[in-house]
């Protein structure tokens, strides 16, 4: 919208000021109408026409944007587009008109009165006004199918939407807080003092004043729904599913309809990209003087390499990148005569073949911009040209293509630790091998001498973002796509909160749940005894190493055991077994054929075992886990922000009666970190703060006084205050409180919530299942020599594999998603344990199942945990007379991993502590399969610690006793010892400095960094000094730095 200067001091009252607004909004429709023009041609230009004429077609849909076209009477009206590929390749598009809107509560029957005021002062913004009654989860006693009223505002365009909830949320707020500072009481004693009830005004239908009816606006709820997104919702319309859609001429809106019966996925046109530019030495590369020397892409498979020959000292011939057999690399080489043509070239081939997607790596800080501004020095729009520009998050995308940035999912989804966040590392770890790895002070050196070399280097980078993208990225967002209601630039982006939210958002819409609104935060909250409340959290589980040393599978090792825990062990086997045959397996006990056989083997194990507690044997190494562990424990207890439920909500409950069993109470530890200072302390320095003036908001701007400052920044203000008074008066600033506290969880509350987490935990193990079925399958197909099967393969293997972790992805960050603190109760996510060899480990349960006639069970992980069974899980069996029925629930399983060949724990420096988290652990086959807490894994670590330790690890499975096994240790600790005591007389200095330099970027300019001091910044500051302040002006400067010993005893950042 454009805010016009009508340049009067003070808007007129009265109508003055409508026909200003009418021209804005005039000059903002025409905006908006020129904006959506632009878009359709560059559609057209990338082959997505609009449906002209009426008629069927199928197509997959790959995008959606929201658009504003004109309708018949030639008025804007809000749509969202939809982009669909069709089977033979070819693209349309098709404009889908719908409403926005949001809904309004108001108080106990006002609706009338507050429709008929709505209507008349939004008349010509407002489309449609009408009552629905929706599920509340905030109303008293809504579990007896109480619903609450609301009204529905639907629209023309979402513009009105924004404007009408300008005006109206204001007036909510006031009302909200009016009605926490009333009460029923004095509701009564106003009524009493105008004579009479409130009831009898309503009556009478003496119209209430105009002005008057906001005040009976008391809510508003989902006007913050992006319109893409409710449409998406609302219809079940989302990415890349199969649709039939009908046109039938402008008169009447299309029809979308989805086809489930079609799986396979039409390829789109992927375009991989990356530039090489120059740059001033140990300097990032500036836009606004580098150029760009190379340009290298991959379309389909298809490589392509466009050279500036300014820069560039020869023509470089077609060439083959090919890393590894199935990352195939064949380039086709443009040299061009300078950056110009490069850039032209570029474009214009982008417009011959019409990419759907764009790949980068880093693309939304790096390449995009760069080009931009290279394309804009040289006199060229690239929004013009191929559509592609900046929005308001900074981040490049177009309406005709989607731009995958890889380096987004590389953060959100990989599960890669940060250390490994780059390109280079990723390629390493996802595809499985080393790209080509340059120093980027040589680059601009070899353009001019080893051209070729550069070539080379220049189209990994394409190659490995590619098939980065082909291999995980591709299948990974849209599978998350066909779940969640967003365009795919979103899914990508997007933190994982949200994308839970805009789940929950699907379920409860379909079950006509209103949704909550996000909530509030409240600042400087006060504890009951009046200290201010810095911070507060919940206690966690926490990890505890009990032994530490080295274990070895085939190294023996001395076992002392409990006796008595065997007894409570043997006890159990029957009860143990059935429950991993009835409840894990499925398999009706009568059906098993060697059930005692196989309890009489246990037994037997375990009861020698008994006798003689204290033995020396090889050990067994298992890692039990919990599988899926938070889910589950939602599952279990069922946990939803809705249903922590308080003494004044089961009061208005009609099931709370005695002896009602639908409040399960859950104990668990809040910490809050407090403020020493006192209540009062703490007026005193409020009032202080209301006397003094603050700086202005404008540069010379007049100064503030501190009731004008928001709420925000008046907290900020009191919180720096209160810190300083507190280090002056208490000499600290934060004391920690632990409690102990109850949470009352409803167990009848809409099951929404649980539903969607226990659908999605379902779903993600029917994928598990899948891809162990097309694993074996390609193995069948390698072993047959079937290439294209292979392939085919493949392809399905990676896509279950990528729709399984979307949705362990997604699983986690339910937990997550609104602070579930009543979650401290279970501690132990997983348990690294040694066992002696003759501890009974697997067995065959043969029954007469059809489908499972032979099932292994491993007896460590079959032992349930017991203690977290909830007795009191309800769910409603018929809403039409609200009878629910009572069980006991736990889906809390241990899930077993293992045997391992060795593991390896730490020791402390410290006597008589252990070290957390610090473990590494071997395969059978020698390969490392879990390694935590040691700095290989880390950035910027010491380059001496990282190649130390990544070549120590596999000194621990040489030898064949401990001696032996601490020898070969010692003897690689010993050759770094001498490098470090000898000074490294023996190695050359550039290697020395490789050892022991440390590496460390700024994400910020230096400038920004204030007074703060760090290693990065103090090497910062030195290079300025060197060679002058412009080295240091931007943001994102890589610093190398070494520590020096001396002068002793300062603090590190000087030295």
């Amino acid at each position: 919208m454009v805010l016009q200067n009508s340049g009067r001091y003070k808007a007129d009252r009265g109508g003055g000021d409508q026909d200003n607004q009418d021209d804005a909004s005039a000059l903002s429709a025409v905006k908006r109408l020129e904006r959506s023009q632009f878009t359709d041609g560059m559609d057209e230009h990338f082959g997505f026409e609009r449906m002209k004429e009426p008629g069927e077609k199928t197509g997959w849909l790959i995008n959606m944007h929201p658009t504003e076209i004109l309708d018949d009477d030639k008025r804007m009206i809000s749509a969202v587009d939809y982009y669909f590929i069709q089977e033979d390749g070819n693209r349309f598009k098709i404009a889908l008109p719908y409403k926005p809107y949001f809904y309004i509560a108001t108080k106990k029957n006002c609706e009338r009165e507050v429709i008929s005021f709505l209507s008349k002062k939004f008349q010509g913004k407002v489309a449609k006004l009408e009552v629905v009654p929706k599920e509340d989860l905030d109303l008293p006693n809504h579990l007896v199918g109480l619903k609450r009223n609301y009204i529905k505002l639907s629209f023309n365009t979402v513009d009105d939407l924004v404007k009408v909830k300008r005006e109206i949320s204001p007036a909510v707020r006031k009302n909200r807080e009016r009605e926490k500072s009333n009460d029923a009481y004095t509701s009564m004693l106003s009524s009493a003092l105008v004579g009479g009830s409130v009831v009898t005004e309503d009556e009478d239908g003496t119209s209430k004043k105009m002005t008057e009816q906001l005040d009976n606006i008391v809510d508003m709820r989902e006007y913050d729904v992006p319109y893409h997104v409710r449409v998406s919702i609302d219809l079940k319309i989302h990415v890349a599913h199969w649709y039939n859609v009908r046109y039938r001429g402008s008169a009447y809106p299309p029809e979308i309809v989805r086809r489930d019966d079609l799986v396979e996925r039409p390829d789109p046109v992927v375009l991989a990209f990356d530039i090489e530019t120059t740059k001033l030495p140990l300097k990032f590369p500036d836009a606004e003087t580098d150029q760009i020397m190379m340009l290298s892409y991959m379309i389909d498979g298809q490589g392509f390499l466009i050279t500036n020959r300014e820069i560039v000292s020869e023509d470089i011939e077609d060439f083959e990148f090919t890393p590894k057999p199935e990352y195939e690399g064949p380039f086709t080489v443009f040299n061009e005569p300078d950056e110009a043509s490069l850039i032209q070239r570029w474009f214009e081939h982008i417009h011959e073949t019409k990419p759907n997607i764009f790949v980068t790596y880093n693309g939304d800080f790096f390449d995009w911009p760069f080009v931009e501004t290279r394309a804009a020095q040289l006199g060229l729009n690239m929004h013009r040209e191929i559509g592609f520009q900046k929005d308001n998050q900074g981040e490049y995308k177009a309406s005709q293509a989607i731009h995958m940035d890889c380096l987004r999912w590389v953060k959100r989804d990989s599960y890669l630790p940060v250390g490994s966040h780059n390109l280079k590392a990723a390629a390493k770890a996802k595809l499985g091998y080393d790209p080509v790895e340059l120093d980027p002070e040589e680059m601009c050196r070899m353009a001019t001498e080893e051209s070729q070399t550069l070539a080379t280097y220049s189209v990994s980078d394409a190659v490995a973002t590619y098939y980065l993208y082909m291999k995980y990225v591709h299948p990974f967002i849209f599978a998350l796509c066909t779940i969640i209601p967003m365009e795919p630039d979103e899914v990508l982006r997007k933190g994982s909160g949200t994308l839970c939210e805009a789940l929950l958002m699907v379920q409860a819409f379909h079950a006509n749940i209103v949704f909550p609104n996000k909530q509030e935060q409240v600042f400087n909250k006060l504890t009951d005894d009046g200290h201010v409340l810095d911070s507060e959290t919940y206690v966690g589980g926490h990890v505890e190493a009990l032994e530490s040393g080295v274990f070895r599978s085939d190294i023996p090792c001395r076992f002392k055991m409990n006796p008595a825990a065997f007894d409570f062990l043997i006890q159990r086997v029957e009860r143990t077994l059935r429950h991993a045959i009835e409840e894990e397996e499925k398999i009706p006990l009568e059906q098993v054929t060697n059930f005692n056989e196989v309890c009489d083997e246990i037994k037997r194990k375990l009861i020698s075992l008994k006798e003689v507690p204290n033995r020396i044997e090889c050990p067994l190494i298992y890692h039990l886990d919990v599988g899926a562990m938070y889910p589950n424990i939602i599952l279990t207890n069922r946990l939803q922000p809705s249903a922590m439920v308080d003494e004044a909500t089961c009061a208005a409950c009609d099931f709370n009666k005695p002896g009602a069993n639908c409040q399960r109470r859950m104990t668990w530890q809040w910490r809050g970190e407090i403020m020493p200072a006192s209540r009062s302390e703490f007026h005193r320095i409020q009032q202080q703060l209301e006397s003094e003036k603050f700086p202005p908001l404008f540069p010379n701007g007049p100064p503030r006084a501190f009731h004008v400052l928001n709420r925000e920044e008046q907290a900020r203000h009191e919180k720096k205050r209160l810190g300083d008074y507190c280090r002056k008066a208490y000499k600290k600033v934060h004391l920690t409180r632990l409690e102990e506290r109850v949470t009352t969880i409803c167990q009848r509350e809409n099951s929404f919530y649980v539903d969607t987490v226990r659908a999605f935990r379902d779903r993600r193990y029917e994928f598990k299942g899948f891809h162990k079925v097309w694993k074996k399958k390609l193995s069948t197909a390698q072993d047959n020599g079937d290439a294209a099967e292979v392939k085919r393969c493949k392809n399905m293997e990676i896509l279950y594999e990528s729709l399984q972790l979307a949705h362990k992805c997604i699983l986690n960050s339910f937990y997550g998603y609104k602070n579930s603190s009543t979650i401290s109760t279970l501690t132990t996510d997983g348990i690294w344990c040694v066992l002696p060899n003759t501890f009974p480990e697997n067995f065959v349960i043969k029954s007469t199942n059809e489908k499972k006639a032979k099932v292994t069970i491993s007896y460590p992980g079959v032992n349930y945990i017991e203690g977290f069974t909830n007795h009191q899980y309800q769910e409603l069996v018929d809403p039409a007379s609200l009878t629910y029925e009572t069980r006991a629930e736990n889906s809390i399983f241990f899930e077993v991993d293992g045997p391992y060949l060795a593991m390896i724990l730490p020791a402390s420096k410290e006597e008589g502590k252990k070290l957390k988290k610090r473990y590494a652990v071997f395969n059978e086959d020698g390969s490392l399969a879990e390694l935590k807490g040691f700095e290989v894994k880390r950035r910027g670590e010491l380059q001496l610690i990282k190649i130390f330790q990544s070549s120590v690890f596999e000194a621990f499975l040489k030898g064949t006793t401990l001696e032996e096994v601490y020898a070969s240790v010692a003897k690689v600790a010993d050759y770094w010892l001498d490098v470090l005591y000898s000074k490294a007389a023996n190695m050359p200095d550039a290697e020395l400095f490789e050892l022991i330099s440390e590496n460390r970027s700024m994400s910020r300019k230096l400038e920004d960094y204030g007074e703060q001091k760090s290693t990065s910044i103090s090497t910062a500051k030195r290079l300025a000094e060197f060679l002058g302040d412009q080295m240091v002006k931007d943001a994102g400067l890589s610093c190398r730095y070494v520590i020096s010993r001396k002068p002793e005893g300062s603090p590190v950042t000087e030295r």
